[in-house]
């Protein structure tokens, strides 16, 4: 674990604007206490990030990677392949799947992801064990949205508003309008965040979502303009899940269209058992099969993400005084060398291999270690 003052240099993407500076960083108890401009010695160079936020998973289903092909709602829908999945696997089993796959997001630089977790209080409690055992708490947070699990007037609901940040439910097509009203009410009386998937299957569960004005939705293939804009007028936030989409046939999300209507747009990468949890990979796929500003991409997999889960005070962009949540790109691998604009080359071919350095909280949790 690094202790004392630690010193990075080399292009920094700086501030809410995502500059590209070549420049250093002082770093000291945790937090960014200088960021200046020039090169400097350092212990660590590369392209300087700002650390990862996935703003949608869904790792319970890490026991079920990479399942037969099938329709959208016989995989993931109430009843199907994935619940079944989930009922039927030993306790010790789902806690460990889970516990590598925290593990694997550390690596690839995530310190902070979403979970939407089924299961009720099981479900939660076996989340916050596998962070446990990967020793998350020293390493990533996690925003834990949980859902009942027995229907929404259950004994355990008030058992769930105690062990969660937030509520996370799938379609309201899934649940009585009546009774989701009444929880989206009392998650916000209870200061909870509240998210729904939506616009997933079809466009017939939109206009519901959004009456319910929850903190943000999920998906949104088949939303219009008209959507946007009245998730706009409501400060709903948007979170896209790409190579999920691309894997389920369900098509691509218009995300130019919700960035063009002002929405706060972050990224997630779903469900474990179709996706690696790597948002260096998620932001490939984003750059690449929609063409948009690099810093567009980078943001949608930081800041934009943190802001969308109201954590953008301590991850998602790097400034002095700052938390320094962060991620190391190196420049002298094989694959990095001779790339000539320094954010391109992050967003459109970086992998895990070529990261350098992962801080949390000013320590070092992944690659780069400094000797004995």
């Amino acid at each position: 674990m690094q202790t004392g003052e630690l010193t990075l240099s080399g292009t920094v993407v700086a501030g809410d604007d995502f500059e590209a500076i070549d420049g250093y960083l002082v770093i000291e108890n945790g937090a960014i206490k200088e960021l200046g401009e020039g090169k400097v010695e350092a212990s660590i160079e590369g392209v300087i990030i700002p650390a990862f936020v996935n703003a949608h998973t869904h790792i319970g289903d890490s026991i079920a990677k990479e399942p037969d092909s099938m329709p959208l709602e016989h995989l993931v829908g109430p009843g199907g392949f994935k619940h079944r999945i989930l009922a039927e696997t030993p306790h010790e089993t789902l806690v460990s799947a889970m516990r590598d796959t925290v593990e694997d997001m550390v690596a690839t630089g995530t310190q902070l992801f979403a979970d939407f977790r089924e299961g009720g209080v099981l479900g939660v409690n076996a989340l916050k064990e596998a962070f446990d055992l990967a020793e998350g708490q020293n390493k990533l947070r996690t925003k834990l949205f949980g859902r009942p699990a027995r229907g929404l007037e259950t004994e355990d609901t008030n058992e769930i508003f105690e062990s969660v940040d937030g509520i996370g439910m799938s379609s309201v097509a899934d649940y009585p309008l009546g009774d989701l009203k009444a929880l989206a009410a009392e998650t916000k009386r209870r200061k909870k965040m509240l998210a729904l998937h939506a616009g997933e299957r079809n466009a017939e569960d939109i206009t519901d979502a959004i009456e319910l004005e929850p903190d943000f939705l999920v998906h949104l293939l088949n939303a219009s303009p008209h959507d946007f804009r009245a998730m706009h007028d409501k400060d709903i936030g948007a979170v896209v899940c790409v190579r999920s989409n691309l894997v389920t046939g369900s098509g691509l999300p218009p995300l130019p269209q919700m960035l063009a209507a002002g929405l706060t747009v972050g990224a997630g990468t779903d469900n474990v058992m179709l996706n690696s949890p790597d948002l260096l990979s998620e932001m490939e796929f984003i750059s690449k099969l929609f063409q948009i500003d690099e810093r567009e991409v980078l943001k949608l997999c930081t800041l934009n993400a943190a802001k969308v889960l109201k954590e953008a005070e301590s991850v998602g962009s790097i400034e002095a005084g700052k938390s320094a949540n962060l991620v190391v790109i190196r420049t002298d691998t094989p694959n990095m060398r001779y790339v000539k604009d320094p954010i391109k080359g992050v967003v459109r071919r970086a992998t895990r291999n070529d990261i350098a350095a992962v801080l949390y909280e000013g320590r070092i949790v992944s690659g780069y270690r400094t000797e004995d």
